[in-house]
């Protein structure tokens, strides 16, 4: 493992179950991505709906559900102009009669030695993340959050910020991955949440297209 992960992770990667360490250990230097195909099951809370409509214009959260969604993840690493090592996760959701993308980058902080979210197209979204291993599985929860506008960063007031929390595990016996994905928050409750499993298989890649580059012009980064 040679990805971001590995670097909040340091030790403690080498408890992840092989296949899972191998999910993540895309590095800049290598010239494949990843792609996983599954289903998912898809929810939301009532109270959150007014502000997931706007959000797809952004490649961020989406009011849709639905159980059995067709989905698939990519994942690519690369270098960015300010010498970042990231991360980019792209989720597409394939509903009856529209398909939604769920972007993000991670960025590994070198100097204040963490990992930072950057989500949907621009990235102006942002949160720290924490990421832990249990039973083998990849466990990541939201930290501090931030709105990022112009290069500048304005701190999510507390009961403004949601708490996320991402499972990836392997399924030995079955052979697919299974994710489990919850966005909750403190004025309305569940959020958004997707849970289900799939495949993967890696795709040469010589270079990452902008495209899979939805956030860039990092040179300032979020206060420690």
């Amino acid at each position: 493992m040679t990805g971001v992960y590995e670097r909040a992770l340091g030790d403690a990667a080498e408890d992840l179950h092989p296949e899972v360490r191998d999910r993540y250990a895309l590095g800049p230097d290598d010239d494949v991505a990843t792609v996983g195909r599954g289903r998912m099951d898809i929810e939301r809370g009532t109270l959150a709906l007014p502000a997931l409509y706007p959000m797809p214009v952004r490649n961020l959260l989406f009011p849709e559900t639905g159980r059995d969604v067709p989905f698939s993840v990519t994942t690519a690493a690369w270098r960015d102009e300010a010498g970042h090592e990231a991360l980019t996760t792209r989720r597409e959701f394939e509903f009856d009669e529209q398909t939604r993308r769920f972007d993000s980058v991670t960025v590994w902080d070198a100097e204040a030695e963490r990992l930072l979210d950057f989500l949907g197209t621009g990235g102006h979204v942002v949160s720290e993340l924490h990421p832990r291993v249990e039973d083998g599985a990849l466990v990541v929860e939201s930290g501090r959050q931030w709105a990022r506008i112009g290069g500048r960063y304005v701190r999510t007031p507390g009961p403004m910020a949601v708490d996320v929390e991402v499972r990836d595990r392997y399924v030995e016996s079955e052979g697919h991955f299974r994710v489990d994905a919850t966005v909750d928050s403190a004025l309305v409750g569940r959020v958004l949440s997707y849970r289900g499993t799939f495949t993967q298989e890696e795709r040469e890649m010589e270079s990452v297209p902008a495209d899979l580059r939805p956030t860039s012009g990092l040179w300032t980064l979020p206060p420690r």
